[in-house]
């Protein structure tokens, strides 16, 4: 169904086009985004590749900082009332006003990963420390009776317990991240800097080269449903002989 509606939406858009006769620089055909896809392909690709790496790189980032965070968080009730407002402050702040200050003070490649990595950390750290938190009272009085340490509780209870919430918040951070990594490198490339695709998009945009600045968003926008796609088949992989959410209905 997702193919049908997809198909339908490029008709009509290139009957758009057809119809009324638009120029390249206001509307570019579907047929014109294709041919300069294909024929801009090796600057694309390298764009792709920029973004792609910095969009990684941030997602490892967030997994590392938020998943340790939230295990500090989990251990210590002190700790976590003490730090938690700074990690929902980053959250709220709009990340296309942090993009330039980091573009100050960092150089843009180092800036763009830094500003992925602040949108892409808080659903990390948020849903595995309610995953952590969220243990069955009955499970942790039953280890408690069996004399398990607090590390066994941790390896044996909590942390399953705590996995589908952190892969629910992988999700949501490996498309955040991208967007973080887009916003950052178009402020990158307002400034003349940078070399991802939203920096093409800017550039493109800058010398009314339309159909390269469409080709751009079309690779943006596959770049993030291969991601998660791919987030997707990696939860449903760890969760699918065990948790409700990834079982068959009709099983």
């Amino acid at each position: 169904m997702p193919l049908v509606v997809g198909a339908v939406v490029v008709v009509a858009w290139d009957l758009l086009v057809r119809l009324n006769n638009l120029p390249p620089y206001v509307l570019p055909s579907p047929e014109a985004v294709l041919a300069t896809l294909v024929k801009d392909w090796s600057v694309l690709f390298a764009s792709l590749l920029v973004t792609l790496r910095i969009t990684v790189l941030a997602l490892l980032a967030a997994v590392t900082g938020g998943g340790l965070l939230a295990l500090v968080f989990a251990s210590a009730r002190i700790v976590e009332l003490s730090l938690f407002p700074i990690a929902v402050l980053l959250q709220v702040t709009p990340i296309i006003a942090i993009a330039p200050l980091m573009l100050i003070y960092l150089q843009p490649d180092t800036a763009v990963l830094v500003c992925a990595f602040i949108v892409a950390f808080f659903p990390i750290l948020s849903n595995t420390t309610m995953g952590l938190n969220s243990v069955d009272p009955n499970l942790r009085d039953l280890f408690a009776l069996s004399g398990a340490s607090r590390l066994q509780s941790l390896l044996l209870l909590r942390l399953p317990a705590a996995l589908p919430y952190f892969l629910s918040g992988l999700r949501i951070a490996g498309g955040l991240a991208l967007i973080g990594a887009i916003v950052a490198e178009i402020a990158a490339g307002s400034a003349g800097q940078g070399s991802g695709l939203a920096f093409r998009v800017v550039e493109s945009a800058y010398r009314l080269n339309i159909p390269r600045m469409f080709a751009a968003l079309l690779l943006i926008s596959l770049t993030g449903i291969f991601i998660h796609g791919a987030l997707s088949l990696l939860s449903w992989l760890a969760l699918r002989r065990w948790h409700e959410s990834a079982l068959d209905p009709g099983r």
